[in-house]
């Protein structure tokens, strides 16, 4: 078993116009650790390469830092496979400038979004999405990334999505095995919800211990939320066994964190209270810190 966890929640549940708002609110939810999108505290998600000089990051972790509460990942989401080239190439020189930023928020990781051809919906399923083109430009988008995680001492956070070009567990497998030595700067993020479905529930057990199987070693962080008819919900509400995501969660090294995603504000205490009880029940320590206001 590990030696504990942390909980930790999507810094964008709480939006506000500042770190310091976005901050304090996290703190009296009762949450030491975020993965922070710079939409929580009113900036844009991926800022071009031109807008970096009038970001102050230190500012950002300061704020956080004050509400003794860590920042575990910074997004720079965006459609590493986006059809159009152009648009990729802008959009991954402005993941590449965010990257570079990244040691100023203290994080362990910057999260990625590997892509769809869709150009709308970068996490919409398309068939595109399966061509050996799609995976030459997810690799030549990950390969321009990588560079730069390394000199700025961060990890890639690839996490499996259905509707994504590493769709499922067995493509993020391929993936780390084909970078071989650079795998190491990469990890991945293990969300049980999005192996699943409502009709492949049943199975469950089955699926996520394979997939916790081959990904074993790279998880370096969960995510929690549920699996509904109608796609995503917060933990607890849908059909994903969270007695066996915290047995799969015990087996992990200790320290990753857990990580809550698509809760509304005003159900925060009960995902919270939730996510205690059943890390309780399977023997699993969460680290949950006292409130600094």
């Amino acid at each position: 078993m590990s030696d504990g966890h942390e909980l930790g929640i999507f810094a964008r549940t709480f939006p506000r116009s500042s770190a310091d708002e976005a901050a304090a609110a996290v703190s009296r939810a009762r949450f030491g650790l975020v993965q922070l999108n710079l939409s929580a505290v009113g900036l844009p998600t991926l800022p071009a390469p031109d807008e970096h000089e009038a970001l102050d990051f230190g500012a950002i972790r300061r704020a956080f830092d004050a509400r003794g509460i860590g920042i575990w990942g910074l997004s720079a989401s965006y459609n590493m496979i986006h059809p159009d080239p152009v648009v990729r190439e802008a959009q991954t020189a402005a993941a590449i400038a965010l990257v570079g930023r990244a040691a100023e928020l203290g994080v362990t990781a910057v999260t990625l979004c590997t892509g769809s051809r869709d150009p709308d919906n970068m996490w919409h399923r398309h068939p595109g999405n399966d061509e050996p083109a799609a995976w030459n430009d997810l690799r030549a988008s990950l390969d321009r990334l990588l560079p730069a995680a390394a000199a700025a001492g961060v990890r890639l956070g690839i996490e499996p999505e259905p509707g994504n070009v590493i769709s499922d567990a067995a493509r993020a497998r391929r993936l780390l095995d084909e970078l071989g030595g650079d795998a190491g700067r990469c990890g991945i993020i293990f969300d049980p919800a999005n192996l699943v479905t409502v009709d492949t529930a049943g199975q469950q057990a089955d699926i996520l211990a394979e997939a916790a199987g081959w990904l074993a070693g790279s998880i370096f962080c969960v995510h929690a939320k549920d699996v509904v008819g109608s796609g995503y919900a917060a933990a607890g509400t849908g059909k994903l066994d969270y007695g066996l995501v915290f047995r799969l969660l015990a087996d992990l090294a200790g320290g990753t964190p857990l990580i809550v995603q698509d809760a509304a504000e005003d159900d925060v205490a009960r995902v919270r209270d939730f996510l205690l009880a059943h890390a309780d029940a399977a023997g699993v320590s969460l680290r949950v810190p006292e409130p600094r206001m």
